[in-house]
């Protein structure tokens, strides 16, 4: 499973990086980057939840 980030789209809310902290960091502009490409096993969940809490939609996980 891979995390991708659409920078065109992320807007700087940091929801993802609150919700999944684990797997989602802010850059020095406060933009979302994910920690690792891959998720690690068992955090799939985590994933799926920060991505949801995208307001832009920005992230996918696949």
């Amino acid at each position: 499973m891979k995390i991708t980030i659409d920078t065109q789209l992320c807007s700087g809310h940091a929801r993802c990086a609150a919700t999944a902290p684990e797997l989602f960091e802010l850059d020095d502009s406060g933009y979302a980057v994910p920690l690792d490409g891959e998720v690690p096993a068992g955090r799939e969940k985590e994933a799926r939840e920060g991505a949801w809490a995208c307001p832009e939609r920005a992230i996918t996980v696949e």
